[in-house]
């Protein structure tokens, strides 16, 4: 660890602690910062009774120095030289309140005067030297080129999902399902009297639950009945494929790009004895042949298709349906208005390289264009939040076990990502909604949508 000699504890005046202040308040664009900020020496500034945000090296200031802005704060925390000692939620819901942390858009760059503010403080606190190496976690995607060819999409597939389906399992818990969970009405009511953290946060106990009532939902909106032929477009570790096909009665084809996940998927489906009903392929869905289905679910996937390939791929799913078939299309959003998520930010360099989040509007527009006829639309915003709240305990809960798993910078872009996703949809500046058509012809929908909630 960096240290500094003449080390002040908790005098808010006088050590690095001051400098930083007004570095990371350059950085942010805000004056004074809504975090207690706590230096490698030992001093601290900033309002006693705000979360604590400490820098462990002042690595982490020549990191900032180079990309001033989300990337080299993210950078910092996922080499562990910032921490959040003690609700992560808490600090960065401060740092996103303060304006860059999850501000929609590319960063605003630092003028003239706010560079040289910032430069002059790295060089008072010893911080000036080269640009650090990204930690290796960072996605080595090509920044530039083709974007969503199939090679360049299992790349960026497998930079997620191919992390190690232990890893995931401390996480996700035993439904092993990776999207937004549908949580009862009391949920959202036990949560907030829990808003600040702590192990009980997000009813933990209750994400199980909340999870096989998404997926039983799924079914029903799709109206599966015995002997009907389904596909699961980015079938995860099978979790869908099983529900369905024990439940409902239905023969599954599920398609995914990450090899890990349908070695876990088959495994599954061989221990339930489904393996006659449950079809698991390590296949690109543009690579279906095999349609018509009755029915298609494509739950937390749309989002690695990108904005330019969303018409093609409403049409490709409308292709491999059958006349009166439905789909059942569950994807984020992006509720901050026609500016675009910044690239260089932490989620597209850590977490999902290359993943788009388009707006409701654009998705359902691509859906009617493919002659899709929508029959409910249902926004679960709230919902992914209280789920990514228990994944986050989860994962704290297991911490060692995760960071022998997979690595401790491996566990904090999987700390952060959840925790700073959370708040995303918190404040709205995303959601996610599950968005039911079918294609024209066939059997009739039902009158009322009562028939399938």
């Amino acid at each position: 660890m960096d240290t500094g000699a003449g080390a002040l504890t908790g005098t808010g005046s006088t050590g690095h602690a001051a400098r930083l202040e007004k570095a990371l308040g350059v950085v942010l664009g805000t004056g004074q910062i809504p975090l207690r900020l706590r230096a490698w020496d030992g001093s601290e500034a900033g309002p006693p009774d705000a979360p604590v945000l400490e820098f462990k090296s002042r690595k982490a200031l020549r990191r900032i120095l180079w990309s001033p802005g989300q990337l080299g704060l993210s950078r910092a925390y996922v080499a562990g030289e910032i921490d959040t000692p003690d609700d992560i939620f808490a600090a960065f819901a401060a740092l996103s309140s303060a304006g860059k942390f999850a501000e929609p858009g590319p960063f605003r760059p630092l003028s003239a005067g706010e560079l040289w503010l910032l430069l002059r403080t790295a060089v008072r606190l010893g911080a000036i030297g080269p640009n650090p190496a990204p930690p290796p976690e960072e996605a080595r995607i090509a920044r530039k080129g083709r974007m969503h060819t199939r090679r360049r999409d299992s790349a960026a597939i497998s930079h997620h999902y191919d992390v190690g389906n232990d890893f995931y399992a401390l996480v996700l818990g035993p439904t092993m399902v990776y999207s937004c969970a549908v949580w009862p009405a009391d949920a959202a009511v036990a949560t907030e009297a829990t808003a600040g953290g702590g192990p009980d946060a997000g009813k933990v106990a209750g994400l199980d639950a909340a999870q096989e009532a998404k997926l039983d939902l799924v079914c029903r909106k799709l109206g599966l009945r015995p002997g009907m032929r389904v596909l699961d477009v980015g079938c995860g570790w099978g979790s869908f494929a099983l529900h369905a096909a024990a439940r409902y009665g239905v023969t599954v084809v599920g398609v995914t790009l990450s090899t890990e996940q349908a070695g876990l998927a088959r495994k599954r489906a061989a221990d339930a004895g489904l393996t006659e009903r449950v079809d698991i392929r390590v296949q690109d869905y543009r690579d279906v042949r095999d349609g018509p289905f009755d029915a298609i679910s494509s739950i937390g996937m749309s989002e690695h298709v990108g904005r330019a390939q969303t018409p093609a791929y409403a049409a490709a799913l409308y292709g491999l349906l059958r006349p009166g078939g439905r789909l059942l299309n569950h994807a984020i959003s992006w509720n901050a208005g026609p500016t675009s998520p910044d690239p260089d930010s932490f989620i597209p360099r850590y977490v999902f390289p290359d993943g788009e989040m388009i707006s409701l509007g654009e998705m359902v527009t691509a859906l009617e264009a493919a002659r899709f006829e929508v029959l409910d639309v249902e926004a679960l915003r709230r919902h992914y939040a209280l789920t990514l709240r228990a994944w986050v305990s989860r994962l704290e809960q297991n911490w060692d076990e995760a960071v022998k798993l997979a690595g401790a910078g491996r566990a904090r872009v999987w700390r952060l990502y959840m925790a700073s996703s959370a708040i995303g949809f918190e404040t709205g500046l995303t959601g996610v909604n599950q968005v039911l058509v079918r294609r024209p012809g066939g059997e009739e929908p039902p009158l009322r949508r009562t028939a399938w909630l």
